[in-house]
């Protein structure tokens, strides 16, 4: 293994990220032409993978292909000197949301033997390609129908998934990722544009991820047409057809239970405790102090990806509107991959 050479063809990566993503199509090379075509095909094999929201996640990732946030992410961590083969079973739920933990596996000296979700399947083994190209072959991969010959895994899947996931693997060193989903707190006086910044939280990529905001806590008094008001930028939601077919269901379903909830005609707000909400609904509650704030935070911790926040809660919490950029030390669901991976 070569980190070094490793590093280098991740910094071209970012760069090739860059060129692609500032071009015009007719002044994209053959490869580039090959990329623009690789995010046609994922979009209409998977409609939620809109070209937007794609680029979006490539230029995030740009942003991060640095050498020295690499460098600042890997120096805490020893380099394993034994290669192990680290199964990964990949989620689909957004566009590129598996590649930390291939980068992760790979740069800790071992071979990614990697199961794509069928939800994302054309990006990631092209994205491969070019890193181990501009590496100079200094990568260790390969994609699998079926996970086989691995000494660890990570996986990811909905909380029923992983019930299995866990059976299947307990006889293996392993990662099992479950349902997480993320809150915001306002404090009230926070500036029209800082709404704006949690309506990005919110709606990109749908509210699909599990960095999306589902569930908002706001004081007492806080005015629920503010976040109207804030959110009207992202109003063009409706008119993605998967999008507009869970709002649709959700509002007719609270029309015939009579519940009550607010409705700006593409995203409704439900006073309502629970952390999760259907797509198309944000769950909120109203609270007197940040006491209650801390304790709902608490009780919630193992369900809780991230909270955005600008008010001072006393831990750790994410801006307003950072909430799809973490970085390369954010691990998912908490748990430390390199540290994993540098034990295995």
């Amino acid at each position: 293994m070569n980190r070094h050479q490793q590093i280098v063809g991740l910094c071209r990566l970012g760069e090739f990220f860059v060129d692609f993503l500032k071009k015009e199509p007719h002044q994209y090379t053959s490869e580039e032409d090959y990329l623009a075509a690789l995010l046609r095909k994922s979009e209409i094999g998977n409609p939620w993978f809109t070209q937007e929201n794609q680029r979006h996640a490539l230029e995030s990732w740009a942003n991060l292909l640095t050498e020295s946030q690499l460098n600042a992410w890997l120096s805490p961590y020893k380099v394993p000197q034994t290669s192990k083969r680290v199964g990964l079973i990949l989620a689909g739920n957004i566009p590129m949301v598996g590649f930390h933990d291939v980068l992760a596996v790979v740069l800790s000296n071992h071979t990614a033997v990697i199961k794509p979700s069928s939800k994302d399947r054309q990006l990631l083994p092209f994205l491969m390609g070019k890193w181990k190209e501009f590496s100079g072959g200094n990568v260790k991969y390969e994609f699998v129908e079926k996970l086989d010959n691995f000494d660890a895994v990570i996986a990811t899947g909905s909380n029923n998934t992983a019930r299995y996931l866990e059976y299947y693997f307990k006889d293996y060193l392993s990662i099992i990722r479950k349902n997480r989903t993320s809150i915001a707190v306002l404090g009230g006086d926070e500036t029209d544009d800082e709404l704006k910044l949690l309506a990005e939280d919110i709606f990109r990529y749908f509210g699909l991820g599990c960095r999306n905001v589902t569930r908002l806590l706001i004081p007492e008094n806080f005015e629920i047409s503010r976040l109207f008001e804030n959110f009207i930028n992202f109003k063009e939601v409706i008119n993605h057809h998967k999008y507009a077919n869970n709002y649709e269901y959700n509002r007719a379903v609270y029309l015939l239970n009579q519940e009550k909830f607010w409705d700006n005609n593409f995203v409704m707000l439900k006073e309502d405790e629970q952390l999760f909400s259907p797509l198309s609904v944000i769950n909120f509650s109203r609270y007197n102090d940040l006491g209650e704030v801390r304790a709902f935070v608490a009780e919630h911790e193992n369900d809780i990806q991230a909270v955005v926040s600008n008010v001072d809660l006393g831990f750790e919490t994410v801006p307003l509107g950072k909430a799809q950029q973490p970085g390369l030390s954010t691990y998912a669901d908490h748990v430390d991959t390199m540290r994993f991976l540098e034990v295995i």
